[in-house]
């Protein structure tokens, strides 16, 4: 028997990435799944958001899992869109939610100079702070009886300053503050909230032109691959980034029973990350890109 076994779980976020693999890790440990994403590009992001067809393809590999699942195309900032597939969801599921993984999020390297820095700043904060409020507003009244689990994904920038990327780093602080209340709000329902705080994850948030323009300015044939040693450098464990599976690993066992009387935290899941760093300095690409050049020609010689 699976970890959540006849539990019904929402992902927001699923047609790729982090909350597709957070979707079939809950599946094969034996949930029924309420799927949702956007899955549609939106304006300013500087990278191909999730598809339709990637939102099938999750339903389809929790499908090849014999479990149940329904998904639907939602933007999350549309709050009465949100309750509406969320109670539609959960009666085609057989009336009940366990399990709340808010997952959905943008990321868009910006400064307070930039012209349209309001714009960012709206679209970032709806995005990833106030659809975060409206998701859970929609599954609180179907959790109540069962209690169970919210489980918000934050991140490294939760925990520390980013610089360029106020909105993201104010947004997913933020996300904190909101994990700590739920949790104060929701102890009457035994519902535990908390949040996942994942460093750089090697998935369409951060694999982007925007980043490899952000590390390397100026230099059009820089590759994902140049990013690595330097990223490497900034975390404590000998690697470049956390692989998803692991991400998936902590939000299991905050939903599952083994996180039963776990509730208001932030869990790193960084590599170490945040442990030695006061903040990430992305616009300095050029500190990056001399960094990761010293730490090839010391391998070079070591070998």
């Amino acid at each position: 028997m699976g970890l959540m076994e006849g539990r019904v779980a929402l992902v927001t976020g699923a047609a790729r990435g982090q909350g597709r693999s957070h979707a079939i890790r809950l599946a094969r440990e034996g949930a029924d799944i309420i799927a949702i994403d956007i899955a549609a590009d939106i304006p300013k992001v500087r990278y191909p958001m999730g598809s339709p067809d990637e939102l099938a393809e999750t339903a389809r590999a929790i499908e090849a899992l014999d479990r149940r699942v329904v998904s639907y195309q939602v933007d999350a900032r549309d709050a009465a869109k949100v309750r509406e597939a969320v109670a539609e969801g959960v009666a085609r599921l057989g009336g009940r939610l366990d399990t709340a993984v808010i997952n959905h999020g943008i990321n868009l390297a910006h400064t307070i100079e930039d012209a349209d820095a309001i714009e960012v700043w709206d679209l970032v904060v709806g995005v990833n702070f106030s659809s975060a409020w409206y998701v859970a507003a929609a599954a609180v009244p179907f959790m109540k009886d069962s209690g169970g689990a919210i489980v918000i994904t934050g991140s490294a920038a939760s925990l520390i300053g980013v610089y360029g990327n106020a909105a993201y780093t104010a947004a997913k602080h933020g996300l904190i503050g909101l994990v700590k209340a739920l949790a104060l709000d929701l102890s009457a329902y035994s519902i535990r909230v908390n949040a996942v705080c994942p460093g750089t994850v090697p998935t369409m948030l951060t694999l982007n032109q925007m980043s490899l323009d952000v590390f390397f300015p100026g230099n059009p044939d820089a590759t994902y691959d140049d990013m690595k040693p330097a990223l490497e450098a900034l975390n404590l464990l000998p690697q470049p980034w956390v692989e998803v599976d692991a991400i998936s690993d902590a939000v299991l066992f905050l939903a599952a029973d083994s996180g039963r009387s776990i509730t208001g935290i932030a869990l790193p899941v960084d590599a170490g990350f945040t442990t030695q760093q006061p903040g990430m300095n992305p616009k300095l690409g050029k500190q990056f890109a001399e960094l990761s050049q010293e730490l090839e020609v010391a391998k070079a010689n070591a070998d």
